[in-house]
């Protein structure tokens, strides 16, 4: 997961002995550059707090600061920790280098990209190119160089942590069958079943009215025959997004990163002192139990109540898919 440099900002500032601290493993290819740390410590304002790494006392954003600080002849400095992993450290010192402060080279975020890979072979190009300021397509051709062997996940995380397939073209395949057998169909109903976006779905709909093929051949992506898939369900009867599922029981398995997002949310401040954001964190908590304990509920599902339950999580499931379109849906209008 990549750290969020909002929570950083928000951390408490510490003054921290300047000899407590060490400079490695920077994402500057070059080091840092004397004439910046010249022209900081020569500068007549307070310089702002560096990010440091907690565990290895290593600073994450700010080694220029750091030397203008010993320039000065300060024996501490402004601190603000970070507490995640060495990776998540890394991670954020190329978000923060990027962002604000003496920008990092090309070849810096490059070689940025190319770390950031190898750690997190399921983030999206657009995800890892967010992170390093590059464009996703250099993402790409930086991902083919660095993975050697075919990669065996079919979904990569989003910039928004979502986990989508790399090949989308099942779901384009299945929203054309759903929209050819039930025209009726809203793009959310089809967008829901097909497990895809209501934009992917309104072109779905267009290329059907043209009689295009429904996955652009500029993607690259490889059409199955249809009897591959599964056929649509009734009309009127929409199937929740496809879960990932246990190599046991065949059954969901939660995200392994779920409960640690529920409880940053609970953190805000926007969301626990409001009812509807209280409400809305006692819906998500109750979605964060462990693989065994959806095993142990399922077990005990008396077999007269099972199709009623069965009915019930698939009207549930619908419900929280429309609830994510509109949520989506007002972030745009808003934003």
């Amino acid at each position: 997961m990549a750290p969020e440099i909002a929570e950083i900002d928000q951390q408490p500032v510490f003054q921290v002995e300047l000899g407590s601290l060490t400079i490695a493993d920077s994402p500057r290819l070059d080091g840092e550059r004397p004439e910046h740390v010249h022209a900081l410590a020569d500068a007549g304002a307070e310089l702002p707090p560096i990010t440091v790494h907690r565990t290895t006392m290593r600073v994450i954003d700010g080694a220029h600061r750091l030397h203008a600080a010993r320039l000065r002849g300060r024996s501490t400095i402004a601190v603000r920790f970070f507490d995640g992993d060495e990776a998540e450290a890394f991670v954020l010192a190329v978000q923060l280098n990027v962002t604000h402060g003496l920008p990092l080279t090309l070849a810096d975020r490059k070689r940025a990209a190319e770390r950031i890979i190898a750690w997190h072979a399921e983030w999206s190009d657009r995800k890892v190119a967010m992170v390093t300021g590059i464009s996703p397509g250099t993402v790409a051709d930086i991902r083919r160089r660095v993975v050697r062997e075919p990669e065996r996940v079919g979904k990569r995380v989003g910039q928004d942590g979502r986990f989508r397939p790399v090949d989308g073209s099942v779901g384009r395949i299945l929203a054309g069958r759903l929209l050819t057998e039930n025209p009726g169909l809203s793009l959310r109903q089809v967008a829901r079943a097909a497990g895809i976006s209501p934009e992917t779905a309104r072109d779905v709909r267009s290329r059907l009215s043209k009689g295009e093929e429904l996955v652009p051949r500029q993607r690259g992506r490889r059409t199955e025959p249809a009897a591959a898939h599964p056929a649509p369900r009734a009309r009127g009867e929409f199937a929740p997004l496809v879960p990932v599922r246990s190599a046991g029981r065949g059954r969901a398995v939660p995200d392994p990163d779920r409960a640690g997002l529920v409880k940053r949310l609970k953190a805000d401040p926007a969301l626990r002192f409001s009812d509807t954001g209280r409400n809305l964190l006692r819906l998500l908590t109750l979605h964060t139990l462990q693989n065994e304990e959806w095993d142990a509920i399922i077990d005990n599902v008396p077999p007269h109540c099972r199709d009623l339950v069965a009915d019930l999580a698939r009207q549930f499931a619908s419900l929280w898919s429309d609830f994510a379109v509109r949520v989506q849906e007002d972030v745009v209008r808003t934003g």
